[in-house]
């Protein structure tokens, strides 16, 4: 059997547009591509992609093509197809698309700016977390074919990463959000940081691309030294239109973020956001950013600000089994936690406050250090700190504050403590699933 070339596959997938990589979501008419996976190869759910309707699979083992079986299409490798496709349909679409990475607030910056560009363009994003090699790709070729803008999150853990993903996403804009201490294990330190986050700019910097800047954020301005064109956007108690950079008043960043910026008349135009903190802000104005940069009306912007609110357990006060929560736990690392937990600490009384902290990941040998800093800092603001997951044990000792090894632990004790007038700030990894939290207190009263 011959493999199908890259022309052919493109052609077929115009007629079929709609691709998936799990065939349990497979329906009719659709695209499957068989890709290795931890346990199982793709290409062995084939034949019931195509049971469940699907018009083609595409898989790079011959011995799994069935005799004269012309819905099956042969490539050498699954996922180098999936991703040169999707680069074939990058390529063909001439359209504005907006890179977003950076250590934090990469999903609720992507999320601000889909919500302000969404007030006068078509808009394609990256759905939930889909911001790697494989996710990058499918947000590609999940574009609608009226698409008048493409954003995509970049992920990443080590150096090279970032560059890859551009090669697959070829971004005309970009946006580094900040630079943190995240996945040092991975970068090997924060200059590693630096490097790899800033291959964005870099790629800007050889195609044309025109970068987004918050002078407000350490390292960012150097960083874009390179690139051809830089937008900056920073903070002002007194926005001017003689001033080169948009600037952007801030009013109060607790409870709710309230900012003010200029119209293209020069009038102050304000708006209150459903989210709280400085770190908060960073990702507000970027928004307002890219919205003023790409001629959204002023007004637009700052109505979809005002009616965005955030989802995934980012950032959300919220209320469960008679105990407000403020709950940011969808992801963790040095930089955001303490960010995280001086915002909580300028709204909650250090008596009335309880700070739940799950262990972060990916710290290689700073985690140790880390994790001691963010449980005394939490210390200081909080009068009752609990620590979960297997780093957080030795500064539990430490500091002799509650300790659990995972979130059901957690949840099975924490219900039976009284918690009523308190505010708890809980914060973590993805990995530390602490959303169990959040189960019906009776589950836990039960146990």
């Amino acid at each position: 059997m011959n493999y199908t070339t890259d022309a052919e596959l493109y052609a077929i997938y115009l007629s079929h547009p709609k691709v998936q990589i799990d065939s349990r979501k497979v329906g009719r008419g659709d695209l499957f591509f068989g890709l290795p996976g931890t346990r199982v190869h793709g290409n062995t759910h084939a034949a019931g992609a195509l049971e469940k309707g699907a018009s083609y699979v595409v898989v790079d083992d011959a011995g799994a093509v069935p005799e004269g079986a012309e819905q099956y299409l042969l490539v050498p490798d699954t996922l180098a197809a999936l991703q040169r496709l999707a680069v074939s349909h990058r390529q063909a679409n001439r359209l504005p698309t907006l890179a977003i990475t950076g250590s934090n607030g990469k999903t609720t910056t992507k999320e601000l700016i889909r919500a302000v560009m969404a007030r006068q363009y078509r808009v394609h994003a990256t759905p939930g977390n889909y911001n790697n090699h494989i996710g990058l790709p499918l947000t590609v070729l999940g574009m609608p074919a009226d698409t008048e803008m493409l954003i995509l999150e970049m992920g990443a853990n080590h150096q090279g990463e970032i560059g890859e993903l551009c090669l697959l996403g070829q971004p005309t804009h970009g946006i580094i959000t900040n630079i943190g201490e995240a996945h040092l294990e991975g970068f090997g330190g924060i200059e590693g940081v630096i490097a790899g986050k800033g291959e964005l700019f870099d790629y800007l910097s050889t195609h044309r691309g025109v970068a987004f800047v918050n002078s407000d954020e350490e390292h960012l301005s150097r960083m874009a030294g390179g690139v051809n064109r830089v937008i900056y956007f920073e903070e002002s108690e007194r926005p001017s239109k003689a001033v080169a950079a948009m600037e952007i008043q801030v009013r109060r960043v607790h409870p709710n973020i309230e900012i003010a910026f200029l119209n293209s008349s020069g009038e102050l135009v304000e708006t209150e956001v459903a989210l709280s903190g400085r770190h908060n802000l960073q990702n507000v104005k970027a928004a307002i950013a890219v919205g003023k940069y790409f001629k959204v009306p002023s007004k637009e912007i700052a109505d979809a600000l005002a009616g965005y609110r955030s989802q995934n357990s980012r950032s959300q006060s919220m209320e469960a089994g008679g105990v407000q929560f403020y709950w940011d736990a969808y992801n963790a690392n040095p930089s955001s936690v303490m960010a995280a937990l001086d915002s909580f600490a300028t709204n909650v009384a250090w008596n009335d406050a309880v700070v739940i902290l799950g262990e972060m990941l990916e710290l290689g040998d700073v985690s140790v250090d880390a994790h001691r800093r963010v449980s005394f800092r939490a210390g200081q603001v909080a009068s009752t700190v609990v620590l979960v997951g297997a780093a957080m044990e030795a500064p539990a000792r430490e500091f002799e504050r509650p300790w659990f090894p995972d979130s059901q632990a957690l949840a099975n004790w924490f219900w039976r403590q009284g918690w009523r007038g308190k505010t708890v700030f809980v914060k973590g990894s993805r990995g530390n699933r602490l959303e169990r939290l959040l189960e019906p207190a009776s589950q836990s009263v039960r146990q």
